[in-house]
């Protein structure tokens, strides 16, 4: 700016000045496609739903610049590349790495734009399934906290105080009750990040084995935290009625499951069941 390097992205101009802006080249965005295996849980022309599995990264980002679930999607369709954007072809929403469960893309603009609406419009119902440490305090329970970055450390997010964080809701109901463990099914109203690993942290109750929001050694034998993205309900792009996309528990969540209901007698939404059936 007038031969000076402005240092601040945020400095003021008054007018008048000369400006001059050095564009970088544009880079080939690099993503090709990879011949990985995908449980595919619905599919037509313009959607598909993937049963993500845990400890895939959804899209490239620093540290995966391959083996992610966008390199899979890729494989099975060639023609993706461009939908939503060249970094993140045809992806709607996000699961964290470590959640598994249904994921959906888009196989054209239009069918993004219309999801990516749903999403936002909060027209999507979400279901999720949790193992938790500990035990909610009521068997049915809503929590309502923003959720923001966490002063301390910018790769957390936290509980934040009205105006330093977006309005966050989440709805729960406890499914099985173990002698330190919970079992709950968790529906997110909004959609922040991490929100629902911050707000049963918030609760008391954090997931099994998130390191991030939970305890630095997990209570179980796990390596992920257990948290499944079960259901989405929506309608789909040209659809009139809604259709529910269900997508089957991991292994590693269903072993943990059958080992608690083997080792501790079992109370169904906190109250007790009597004999096991």
């Amino acid at each position: 700016m007038n031969g000076v390097v402005a240092r601040k992205a945020g400095m003021r101009l008054e007018g008048g000045e000369n400006l001059l802006v050095a564009l970088p080249q544009p880079q080939p965005a690099g993503l090709e496609p990879e011949a990985v295996p995908l449980e595919i849980l619905y599919e037509d022309e313009r959607v598909l739903a993937v049963n993500k599995p845990a400890g895939v990264v959804v899209h490239p980002s620093a540290g995966h610049e391959r083996g992610t679930l966008v390199h899979a999607v890729l494989g099975h369709c060639p023609d993706l590349p461009g939908v939503g954007g060249l970094a993140r072809p045809g992806v709607v929403h996000r699961l964290d790495r470590d959640t598994s469960g249904v994921i959906l893309f888009a196989k054209d603009d239009q069918a993004h734009r219309s999801l990516q609406e749903a999403f936002r419009s909060r027209e999507v119902e979400k279901v999720y399934l949790a193992i938790v440490d500990g035990h909610p305090p009521t068997p049915k329970g809503r929590i309502e906290a923003a959720v923001g970055r966490d002063p301390r450390s910018r790769v957390r997010m936290a509980i934040r105080p009205v105006g330093k964080g977006r309005a966050a809701t989440t709805v729960y109901t406890v499914l099985e009750t173990f002698r330190e463990h919970s079992f709950v099914e968790v529906r997110p109203v909004t959609g922040r990040t991490h929100q629902i690993r911050v707000h049963l942290s918030f609760l008391g109750c954090p997931v099994t084995g998130d390191t991030t929001y939970g305890r630095k050694r997990a209570t179980l034998p796990v390596d992920r935290q257990l948290l499944h993205a079960w259901k989405l309900s929506l309608r789909l792009p040209g659809a009139e009625k809604r259709t529910t996309l269900t997508a089957p528990l991991p292994a590693d969540f269903e072993e943990t499951l059958a080992a608690l209901r083997a080792s501790t007698p079992v109370r169904e939404g906190g109250r007790p069941m009597g004999k096991k059936r």
